[in-house]
């Protein structure tokens, strides 16, 4: 699957769970996990850590996929530069400020986060 294909297949998949779950599953044949386990190690993580206060759930999903096949040593690393790319192509790390919640002015919808997650962990890979 390609980059651009995967980052579809993510946002496709969006329509049906959490955005956490959506990055997951997307790479889910690189993991070698089945989906429904992906979807439940997922399950908390929308929403901004279910309150839109926290990371959002797509960049903390590409998070666990680079940790999960990272070089040993590396995790911390890989970590940053996703959370740099993902922020500096969504405008923000934390899901109400890319929902525009105090602002009124969404920075960025959730299919396109769930698009960028997936872009900066493939970059990353």
């Amino acid at each position: 699957m390609t980059i651009e294909e995967r980052m579809e297949y993510a946002a496709k998949r969006k329509r049906e769970m959490n955005c956490c779950q959506a990055v997951l599953v997307a790479f889910a044949d690189v993991l070698g996990i089945d989906e429904a386990r992906l979807m439940r190690l997922g399950s908390g993580f929308g929403s901004g850590m279910g309150t839109m206060e926290g990371t959002c759930g797509a960049l903390v999903g590409g998070i666990m996929v680079s940790s999960l096949t990272a070089e040993p040593g590396t995790a911390m690393k890989n970590s940053r530069a996703i959370m740099s790319r993902f922020s500096g192509l969504s405008g923000a790390t934390i899901c109400r400020d890319l929902k525009g919640v105090e602002t009124g002015k969404v920075l960025c919808s959730c299919e396109d986060c769930v698009r960028n997650a997936v872009l900066a962990v493939s970059e990353t890979l």
